[in-house]
């Protein structure tokens, strides 16, 4: 392996001793005056990608997850903490634009690496150590993940299309943003109580909180822009094991009726039930789907699999008909854009989040709750302490350990358009596709 001779003043003995501080700190304000940057500029290059990969460094950069939750008590000085190092970052000019022709990922050789690389050191993702060259190297490679999961995008470190947005989102910007969400911290700084549920909507994330650290974390869906989910302070009362879903009069009159009749066993086949009044059960063949309109009777799907809330409905208090719920379409989950419900909010790993919710209700056991599910009854449960649950917009924050986390701006709250990365989440579904979260059963 080839060597640059002369004296290394960022060794990588030094670069071991003092790496640690460095991503904690994110490197920020004087350490980024034009005096740093042109040691930066000035350290020893780094030789060809293939002769520097360091496989420990693409996989270990990515780790910024944190135990420590989004609300509580650390999470006001922690942002004020950020908003200082940002504050610096903005003083000393900002990090440069990033750009190329081709796209950048490892083992690319271009010039444009070079302001990659720059931007990365200054917001703290890439040590100082890794110096300034064309090559996108395993260190490159690593810096980039951590940057992705520090803006909650696909770990993949390649600059795609949102990744490069984000990286090209002004300091100023983001110290614009840290600060409206200080606010909204602020407001959410007292007591939460000892066990809590938060869901943050720009996340599209749940966290189970309980004695200041967080015991459980779910990928979330929620509301899409036009149908928004919305922030809210409640309690969880209820879990529904085996939920039926009832289908709202603007489904039943967009979606199900059109289906009908095109395919006469959509009901059946659907497990889908007409209920009249009195609760009788009516023959789908009995009705006219042709009529002028809709029949005036109850569509309640049977629990079970294919149920549009598939085993698990939690209910809390609140005037919008919002819940949280489990989704036969566990897909949606590994999906970029998360954010395309009616305002309700489906859970990853729900059975989890039940287990936890139901701790301190006799007989609740995970055993038996998965017993429950199995035979597809229909099975309201009461908590026996109901726990408090908030619906936040938090779409900056950091942790105790410094390190800052972004998040798409998906209902333009936080004045800058350009915080609002991602497009397409705001569309309508088509007709045939119905939404099981308009109203709950």
């Amino acid at each position: 392996m080839s060597r640059k001779t002369g004296i290394d003043v960022f060794s990588r003995r030094a670069f071991l001793r003092s790496a640690a501080t460095f991503g904690a700190a994110a490197v920020a304000g004087q350490a980024f005056a034009q005096s740093t940057l042109d040691d930066i500029l000035n350290a020893p290059r780094r030789g060809n990608w293939d002769d520097q990969f360091d496989a420990k460094a693409s996989r270990a950069a990515a780790a910024v997850s944190s135990n420590n939750p989004t609300l509580g008590a650390g999470a006001v000085p922690n942002i004020q903490q950020a908003i200082a190092d940002y504050q610096q970052i903005v003083s000393a000019g900002g990090w440069p634009q990033v750009g190329s022709e081709q796209k950048l990922r490892i083992g690319v050789v271009d010039p444009g690496v070079q302001a990659l690389r720059q931007r990365l050191m200054i917001s703290g993702d890439l040590a100082r150590s890794a110096g300034i060259s064309d090559s996108f190297d395993s260190y490159v490679d690593g810096a980039v993940k951590r940057f992705q999961a520090r803006h909650g995008l696909p770990q993949d470190g390649v600059l795609g299309e949102y990744t490069l947005k984000a990286m090209n989102v002004p300091a100023t910007t983001r110290l614009s943003q840290l600060n409206t969400n200080l606010v909204r911290l602020q407001t959410m700084s007292g007591d939460l109580g000892q066990r809590y549920v938060m869901v943050n909507i720009p996340a599209a994330s749940v966290e189970a909180v309980e004695d200041g650290r967080v015991a459980l974390h779910h990928v979330a869906v929620v509301g899409r822009s036009s149908r928004p989910t919305h922030i809210l302070n409640s309690k969880i009362y209820e879990v529904i094991l085996n939920p039926y879903w009832t289908a709202p009069r603007s489904i039943v009159e967009k979606d199900i009726v059109p289906l009908m009749r095109k395919d006469p066993t959509y009901l059946t086949r659907n497990n889908i039930r007409l209920l009249d009044g009195n609760g009788q059960e009516v023959a789908p063949e009995t009705v006219d789907w042709f009529a002028d309109k809709a029949p005036n009777l109850m569509f309640r799907q049977d629990p079970g699999k294919i149920n549009a809330m598939a085993s698990t409905k939690i209910n809390f208090y609140n005037q919008n008909n919002e819940y949280m719920h489990d989704t036969p379409q566990q897909g949606l989950f590994n999906k970029l854009m998360r954010f395309e419900s009616s305002g309700c909010v489906r859970v990853q790993n729900v059975r989890d989040l039940v287990t936890w919710l139901l701790r301190d209700t006799p007989g609740w056991s995970r055993q038996q709750i998965e017993k429950v599910i199995g035979e597809r009854v229909n099975t309201p449960i009461k908590l026996a302490v109901e726990v408090p649950v908030y619906f936040v917009y938090i779409s900056a924050w950091s942790a105790r350990d410094r390190i800052v986390q972004f998040r798409d701006d998906i209902y333009g709250m936080d004045g800058a358009t350009e915080l609002a990365l991602q497009t397409g989440y705001g569309m309508e579904k088509p007709a045939g596709s119905p939404d099981e979260d308009l109203l709950p059963q």
